[in-house]
């Protein structure tokens, strides 16, 4: 059987922390893992941010709630989950993300988890080193062949220890730093890429 490991945000649905940007005015919030090569640096600069500018989770969470999709992945992953094992592996959130991931249908996720007291975002926990990467390499050890799709800096891990990385919509920096990993614009071609290298649909 073969396994399909799809980052979140980028390829599935838009970046949530740009929708904080939008409302709060703040453009820092923009910042993303296709910018940052070290995440954790990253989300101490969100975490920091929400600090200082007193924004809490419910109104974060009011803001992922009017969130939807991109048009194409709810057909996209119900057409995935019907050819493949399939597991959304994202650097996102549950607490955050949750709402979005209902939209799709409830896939399963790996994913993180934050720290909130009293409705106020303190913190964050990440489930272990390199998750990604190791999500794949775990799936690999059972003997599955993986396949995976990401945008990112933060994809990097997961695409290469899978049988097949894929790009998906990615920056021109990015596609031209790892110019070895196939690129594609949509869901459709993400769907004809997949099943060009899929043992089981050729059988």
């Amino acid at each position: 059987m073969e396994y399909i490991c799809l980052d979140l945000e980028g390829v599935l649905v838009p970046e949530i922390w740009s929708e904080v940007a939008n409302w709060s005015g703040e453009d820092k919030f923009n910042l993303t893992t296709q910018d940052f090569k070290n995440y954790s640096e990253l989300m101490d600069i969100r975490v920091e941010l929400v600090s200082s500018l007193g924004i809490s989770m419910k109104d974060i969470m009011k803001l992922v709630d009017q969130m939807d999709p991109f048009p194409t992945s709810k057909d996209f992953l119900d057409w995935a989950r019907d050819r493949f094992q399939v597991v959304v592996v994202s650097d996102s959130f549950y607490e955050l993300s949750w709402p979005l991931i209902r939209k799709l249908g409830t896939p399963s996720m790996i994913c993180h988890n934050l720290e909130i007291h009293d409705g106020i975002l303190k913190g964050y926990n990440l489930r272990q080193n390199n998750n990604k990467k190791r999500v794949v390499e775990n799936l690999k050890s059972l003997k599955y062949k993986v396949f995976a799709a990401g945008d990112s800096y933060n994809d990097i891990e997961m695409l290469s220890s899978a049988d097949l990385g894929v790009f998906f919509q990615v920056p021109q920096h990015i596609k031209e730093e790892f110019s070895s990993f196939k690129a594609v614009q949509t869901h459709d071609e993400l769907k004809e890429i997949f099943s060009s290298h899929s043992e089981y649909l050729k059988s």
